[in-house]
């Protein structure tokens, strides 16, 4: 182990930069994570928006489950849907971009050309909803805060930033500790700012259903407690008039009601119940999206195709369990689950087969390693499998008929060298002679159907599989515990991967409760890449290194991934109106509004 840091301190040392204190800088209008604003300065409004968007209308969405709590930052608690509608933070992302950030509470910024720390400089309008003006203080106190009692995610995400300091009540600077993590920079311009006045005093570490105070486009008008919770566009907001606001935040009324389950929920939209709702059931999009409402065009359903990764959803691992300790055993419970058939049988050929933790993105390794991305794996080759050189890796396949008996014996084969007999049909640890069991954790039952015919085969390999559904607050609970065997787990991704990749991968949030690693990843060879994917100069190094944590990340077979799919599935009542041109890398639905007739018939 003493080799293994020793090589991978080196490795690190070697890109280091010198920080110093009187590093050149560049004072702009907005910042990219790599290369050039799209938007220069002077910009008045994204291409994506109709700068002459009505405001008003009323818009109710569905949620599933329930909320107890307001405070989506801390790790307790189910929090009520898009609370962040209330809050601003210092920038404003342009979604026509990879990663680009633009003025939003700060109207400007300096920045070091080495990124070693950032300065805000405020918008003297900015304010909170109850008028109280957004000073330096609450954005030190905001940080203060959510590194002290918030998530752990916020500890690992803020780790580099070495200090905060207040320059005068208008200008907030941040030092970082390296100019390695260049992320950083537009990672704490992202950030909300809560205000000081609002939390002093209130123990930010509970679940509340308190109203809270924000300087954003809405605020929390009302609620019923776990059913139903409204936003109101604030007529006094003090950005409506910024680059990054116009032509957005149209609506005047966003209201969430809650269901128990995502049929109810379709039901309740096509009775007119609610006016827009993404679907994420296969089975439910061919077959429930009928009726009056859409064959006489008053509703809506349709696909948009779309440019954002994917991510990874697969069934996920619990690592910290021994019997999913060893790499062999995990890739051969792989060979089980037979997507084609489940594609083609229950999910009407919808999905594709994942394969990679970046999905849909030019950041999938979909082909064996080049030469650039060997010299980033050299430091590590000792430390990670040898496929990660050799093979391109590719998850089981079938020929989807169902007859799967050459896979279940390729996997039975890897487990009897993985310590494992089969006696009486029933597959036993050779140390402790106990049965391979373990538990499927889900939150909908309607993936029961999807979980069914896995078991089955797993059943044949002499595995004891069950199925125990929950509900969303035990389940949640259960989760940033670490309190499960199997769970069906997403990792999504962004066009621009970063310090999040800590919170996902790395082995200090591996017993971190409430973190992302919910594998259970402790790998010096992961935590290193993760490490080289954040320092990542330029966007073609970002590319590189991403590819290569994929790769190790694959071939160390922490899950059995499952599908995805690169379309918006989407349903509406014919309310709304829409800019011609959508965003490349979002939906853009706070770019729609809803049209002066329905407005108007809404008014009578």
């Amino acid at each position: 182990m003493k080799i293994i840091k020793t090589v991978l301190a080196g490795a690190l040392l070697a890109g280091a930069l010198l920080t110093t204190a009187n590093a050149a800088s560049t004072v702009s209008h907005g910042i990219a994570m790599h290369g050039d604003l799209k938007y220069p300065q002077g910009f008045t409004q994204f291409d994506y928006v109709n700068p002459d968007a009505p405001k008003g209308g009323r818009v109710v969405q569905s949620s599933l489950g329930t909320f107890d709590s307001f405070n989506p930052f801390i790790i307790k608690g189910t929090v009520a849907d898009d609370v962040g509608l209330i809050y601003d933070s210092l920038l404003g992302r342009a979604q026509d971009e990879p990663f680009s950030l633009y003025g939003l509470l700060a109207e400007k910024l300096e920045v070091a050309d080495d990124r070693s720390w950032i300065t805000f400089h405020l918008n003297p309008k900015a304010q909170f909803s109850d008028g109280e003006s957004v000073n330096a203080d609450d954005v030190i106190h905001s940080f203060k805060l959510l590194r002290e009692q918030g998530s752990p995610f916020y500890r690992a995400y803020f780790a580099d930033i070495e200090t905060i300091e207040a320059i005068n009540d208008k200008t907030v600077k941040f030092n970082f500790k390296n100019s390695l993590n260049r992320e950083l920079a537009l990672i704490v311009g992202e950030v909300p700012v809560l205000p000081k006045h609002y939390w002093e005093g209130r123990d930010f570490t509970k679940p509340s259903l308190d109203i809270p105070i924000g300087s954003g486009p809405y605020t929390l008008s009302g609620f019923d407690p776990g059913r139903s919770v409204t936003f109101k566009r604030n007529p006094e907001y003090w950005g409506k008039d910024l680059p990054v606001s116009i032509g957005r935040h149209n609506f005047g009324e966003l209201v969430y009601d809650y269901y128990r389950d995502g049929t109810v929920a379709l039901e309740a939209f096509k009775a007119g119940e609610y006016d827009f709702r993404q679907e994420n059931s296969s089975k439910r999009w061919a077959t429930g999206y009928t009726g009056d409402a859409f064959t006489s065009g008053k509703a809506v359903a349709e696909e948009l195709v779309h440019e954002n990764p994917t991510g990874m959803q697969a069934f996920v691992l619990n690592t910290r369990r021994d019997k999913f300790s060893d790499p062999k055993v995990r890739e051969a419970l792989a060979y089980a689950f037979d997507f084609e058939w489940t594609n083609n049988a229950i999910f009407y050929n919808a999905y594709t087969r994942t394969h990679s933790y970046f999905s849909n993105s030019e950041m999938a390794a979909t082909e064996l390693p080049t030469p650039e991305e060997l010299k980033i794996l050299e430091p590590i080759k000792d430390l990670v499998p040898a496929e990660v050189f050799t093979k391109v890796y590719r998850a089981p396949t079938t020929d989807g008929n169902g007859k799967i008996r050459r896979q279940l014996r390729t996997a039975k084969r890897m487990l009897l060298n993985a310590g494992w007999s089969l006696k009486n049909n029933k597959l036993i640890n050779d140390k402790t002679g106990e049965q391979f069991t373990f538990e499927m954790l889900l939150v909908q039952p309607a993936f029961e159907r999807v979980v069914a015919p896995f078991i089955r085969n797993l059943e044949l390999m002499g595995i004891k599989a069950s199925i125990r559904v929950i509900d969303v607050s035990q389940y949640i609970n259960r989760i940033r515990a670490f309190d499960f065997d199997v769970i069906v787990g997403s990792f999504g991704q962004s066009s621009s991967p970063g310090n999040e990749q800590r919170d996902y991968w790395h082995s200090e949030m591996a017993n971190s409760s409430g973190s992302r690693n919910t594998i259970g990843i402790q790998n010096p060879a992961v935590d290193y890449l993760v490490e080289q994917l954040i320092q990542a100069p330029d966007r073609e190094q970002l590319v590189l290194r991403t590819r290569a944590l994929d790769r190790v990340l694959q071939w160390n077979h922490y899950v059995i991934p499952q599908y995805h799919i690169n379309k918006y599935r989407i349903a509406y009542w014919k309310k709304f109106a829409m800019p011609e041109q959508r965003p490349r890398y979002a939906l853009g639905f706070d770019t729609w509004w809803v049209t002066q007739d329905a407005m108007k018939a809404k008014d009578n």
